[in-house]
């Protein structure tokens, strides 16, 4: 008797799950652009704490920024104007293991294009051109990476590209790594650090959050920031693409460039589009 009951609760089960993904088949195998279509939704994996790309708005309890409003507005390219874009908050640290795991459709959050990456991932053409900088209190000795020295401590986020290539760029340094934007400008504020380095756009976010805070020394690196979709889901990244494509012809790109770094002194929006 038990054993009949065995192969009926599998059938089951495989019943339920076929109604979510089919049976055998996961959510992150399941054609993401098929599945957007079907619900009238792209999940989004967005950062919180980046102001100017993606910043919780404490009163309203939204997330704001250059990152938040391009996905919505090429969720609506791809689906429509009445398309759903579900915003999941990531980090640095936790937006790859989401996007691996079906959790999110696609990642929008500052993240560079790199060869390991695109081992795993697929990635759009960049969207945004950013560069590693430093961000440092005014009247530092600090003006540029070549003047970081031997004890010096920088300030980096975890799962980042920005704490390699400071490494490689100042090893003589040393690196306390954060779990996201917000603990490392606040550590930078504590005097824990004397530099935060990352992207010089989110680094632009935080002094203008406080202007006791400035960018110094130019980029080090390029930093092409590319939407990240599953391995294997070519027909999102190529209907991605499209939509970049079509943002940029019909001016919707430039207009969120202005609006989000038009006003910010010392950001050149020639460099990044």
């Amino acid at each position: 008797m038990k054993k009949r009951l065995v192969p009926l609760m599998v059938a089951a089960l495989c019943g339920m799950l076929l109604l979510v993904s089919g049976c055998g088949k996961s959510l992150a195998d399941q054609d993401v652009l098929q599945h957007a279509k079907q619900t009238n939704t792209i999940v989004w994996g967005v950062k919180a704490d980046t102001r100017l790309f993606g910043l919780m708005n404490t009163k309203s309890g939204r997330i704001e920024g250059f990152d938040i409003d391009m996905a919505k507005a090429l969720t609506k390219e791809i689906l429509g104007p009445k398309g759903k874009a579900q915003l999941v908050q990531v980090t640095s640290d936790t937006r790859v293991p989401m996007l691996k795991g079906g959790n999110i459709d696609a990642i929008i959050a500052t993240m560079t294009i790199t060869p390991d990456r695109e081992k795993v991932l697929n990635f759009t053409q960049p969207y945004f051109n950013a560069g590693q900088s430093l961000l440092v209190k005014k009247g530092s000795r600090i003006h540029s990476v070549k003047d970081l020295k031997k004890g010096d401590k920088v300030i980096g986020v975890q799962g980042s590209t920005s704490v390699d290539n400071i490494q490689k760029a100042a090893p003589q340094a040393t690196v306390l790594q954060l779990s996201d934007y917000a603990q490392a400008f606040t550590a930078l504020k504590s005097g824990q650090g004397l530099a935060v380095t990352t992207d010089n756009g989110i680094l632009y976010g935080m002094s203008e959050q406080d202007h006791r805070y400035v960018v110094v020394g130019g980029t080090f690196t390029k930093e092409p920031y590319g939407i990240a979709i599953n391995k294997g889901q070519t027909a999102m990244t190529q209907r991605m693409d499209q939509a970049i494509n079509t943002l940029r012809k019909n001016g919707t790109y430039e207009k969120l460039i202005n609006k989000w770094f038009g006003n910010v002194p010392g950001f050149d929006i020639k460099e990044v589009e």
